[in-house]
């Protein structure tokens, strides 16, 4: 019978500890989502990752840029046998790599308050 409370004691601590956990977890995903940095990350990866379609443009507010990325990659493709594609693609890298490796300070006051939409 001893036995038995302890082991409902453990299960009870644990379940206790996971819920804390959990609730750490969800705190720092809402900090760090509502944070002017997170649209550093998040734009830079898109950026690396998708930049020929120039979701990252979106992320950051500039409908047009985004837009014109957009089109070039999907439409313009067709017409240059991949080179518009290839060459969006290599902008979004080297944007990715430029929003990554600025500051935060940084970051925000050029892309986000300067409204700087390219490079």
């Amino acid at each position: 019978m001893a036995e038995k409370n302890n082991l409902e004691d453990d299960i009870n601590k644990m379940a206790d500890e996971a819920k804390t956990t959990a609730s750490e977890f969800a705190q720092g995903a809402k900090e760090t989502f509502a944070s002017e940095d997170n649209k550093k990350v998040l734009a830079g990866v898109l950026a690396i990752l998708l930049g020929a379609l120039g979701i990252h443009k979106f992320i950051l507010g500039y409908t047009k840029e985004g837009v014109i990325m957009l089109v070039a990659t999907l439409v313009l493709t067709v017409f240059t046998c991949g080179i518009a594609g290839w060459l969006m693609g290599v902008i979004g890298l080297i944007e990715g790599i430029i929003y990554l490796t600025k500051s935060d300070a940084d970051f925000y006051n050029t892309y986000q308050v300067g409204k700087k939409p390219w490079f």
